[in-house]
């Protein structure tokens, strides 16, 4: 039985595309839906809907909401993302003080759990430094803190001697910090935390603590009004709980795309056989024998980030100096990138300095196959060249607004000098050059909602700190339309998705979202998810959630 949505504000696919997305929009009034599919929009006068209703077709009146495609998450963390949620969230501690009363407080209110888990810990709040000793007067239990960026961790002396940090070498791309006695000093950085420091704390948690912090991350998502996400980082371990998880509950309440994370290794060899594995399970999972879980691609991190001083530059540092390298140099690059490509495989590569986004885009050009829609990740420093590059080599853009956030770029000046400052998060220059956009969240590094994402990208402004008048790059800012199309059909398009999702037209999965907002981007964070629909069933209400 057909189901009428009615009085509702319909964005309709064609503003999401095109010069039409820098424009005010048009949006359709009516939507019939039926066995999960799209099969008419328009007006309540179409004939299509004048005839569902001769037929007894069901209507639901939608008060003149907007309702915009069901939001695609380009760029997350899944299983991380549901761990979060019961990790210490130091997000708002301003100083190690602020950070020790924190964990402090937890494990007393927690004294039955064997390990302290903690996210959101930036560098500056510690005047960059992480030791051990910092923590380990706290609590004998091991205590792991990830960095905000995912790119660090820092550990107590517990918990480095129980992943036995201490008689272990730097890994390749990683750094173990160490004393001047060369013992393991509290902080792992890069490849260290990657390949050490994530896959212990994965092994460790049982399997239905995992199963329920997925469980958990999709309820938020679907409270949050996503259909869609790509994961950027997946492992054997993140897939053998999704796939459990599968057998167990049936299905998702989201369709995945998963890009599989390639370690620097030593060889070329050993770096092409994991290309290779995830050849093997792309063939597995893809479209049409998995559509809910796809694996689409790899995933290469090329180097760190601003605030911890490891993203690559091209020029040095300017608090310290320091000319940070790339973690892949182009000899180990290439033939990856190459093997991923030539196997069908999307290159997902993470780029945030300018050093390291030429090395990207130069290797991609050099090895790549038009039309795999390979892509890089964040972004966050580009120089005019290369940002024109992106659209003329058809390399998607994938964008995080909520790292363009001011509130969390003050040390940036410091860092960068204000004349690289003024190159951060180029996106209208992006999509000025003919790049797709795909926005995306990188949760749990940052907040997973989608409006605060919108509104930053809008206005450059914080959705942090509301009441700040700082703007960071204001030229740079897109329009409403076009943020709407990067967290939508832009993220579909990034992953092939776009036959089927991304958009509200006729043949493609009811995947929607209603909303109370104004399509102005000063109200952005006034906005709100009233319901969401997945393949035509409703997913979240909020009138059930309160």
């Amino acid at each position: 039985m057909p189901s009428i949505f009615r009085n509702g504000r319909f964005l309709k696919a064609q503003e999401l595309v095109g010069d039409n997305a820098a424009s005010d929009p048009a949006f359709a009034e009516c939507m019939i839906v039926e066995d999960g599919v799209i099969t008419h929009i328009g007006t309540s006068s179409d004939a299509e809907v004048l005839n569902a209703q001769e037929n007894g077709a069901a209507v639901q009146d939608l008060g003149q909401r907007i309702v915009l495609p069901g939001f695609i998450d380009g760029h997350m963390h899944l299983l991380m993302m549901g761990q979060s949620l019961k990790k210490v969230n130091l997000e708002e501690c301003k100083s190690l003080a602020d950070i020790r009363a924190a964990i402090k407080s937890y494990a007393v209110a927690h004294p039955e759990v064997p390990r302290i888990l903690c996210r959101g810990w930036m560098h500056f709040m510690t005047d960059g430094q992480a030791l051990s000793s910092m923590l380990d007067d706290l609590d004998a239990r091991p205590i792991f803190i990830d960095s905000k960026d995912l790119h660090s961790s820092w550990c107590n002396s517990a918990a480095l001697e129980e992943m036995g940090i201490y008689g272990m070498q730097d890994p390749k791309g990683g750094c173990i910090h160490r004393d001047a006695e060369g013992r393991a000093s509290g902080l792992l950085d890069e490849a260290a935390a990657v390949t050490i420091v994530w896959p212990h704390v994965a092994s460790i948690a049982p399997m239905d603590q995992k199963l329920d912090a997925i469980r958990e991350a999709f309820t938020a998502y679907s409270k949050a009004g996503y259909t869609g996400m790509v994961d950027m980082a997946m492992d054997e371990n993140a897939l053998e709980v999704l796939l459990e998880l599968r057998r167990r509950d049936g299905g998702f309440p989201v369709r995945l795309a998963a890009h599989w994370i390639i370690a620097p290794s030593e060889t070329e060899e050993e770096n092409l056989k994991q290309v290779r594995r995830a050849v093997e399970l792309q063939q597995q999972f893809n479209a049409e024998t998995s559509p809910e879980l796809r694996i689409v691609g790899i995933k290469v991190i090329c180097d760190g980030v601003i605030d911890a001083c490891t993203a690559a530059l091209c020029q040095p540092y300017s608090s310290n100096g320091i000319s940070c390298e790339a973690l892949w140099t182009r000899e180990m690059l290439d033939p990856v990138v190459r093997a991923a490509d030539v196997a069908g495989l999307q290159c997902a590569l993470h780029a945030i300095g300018d050093g390291a986004v030429k090395l990207a885009i130069d290797a991609l050009e050099e090895n790549s196959t038009p039309g795999r829609r390979h892509r890089i990740e964040h972004l966050e420093l580009a120089s005019p060249e290369d940002a024109k590059r992106l659209g003329r080599l058809g390399i998607t853009a994938s964008i995080q607004p909520v790292h363009a956030d001011p509130a969390i770029l003050r040390a940036w000046p410091k860092l960068l000098g204000e004349h690289r400052c003024g190159r951060a998060f180029a996106y209208k220059e992006f999509e000025d050059g003919g790049a797709k956009l795909a926005m995306g969240s990188d949760a749990p590094t940052a907040p997973y909602a989608p409006f605060p994402n919108l509104y930053t990208a809008t206005t450059r402004r914080s959705a942090r700190e509301p009441k700040s008048l700082e703007v960071v790059n204001e030229h740079f800012a897109i329009s409403l339309a076009s943020a709407v199309a990067a967290a939508t059909a832009g993220s579909a398009y990034s992953c092939f998705a776009e036959s089927w999702a991304g958009s509200l037209e006729k043949g493609k999965k009811a995947d929607f979202v209603v909303v109370d907002m104004g399509w102005r981007p000063e109200g952005l964070l006034a906005a709100s998810v009233r319901e969401t629909w997945f393949e035509g069933k409703k997913i979240f209400d909020i009138k059930d959630s309160s």
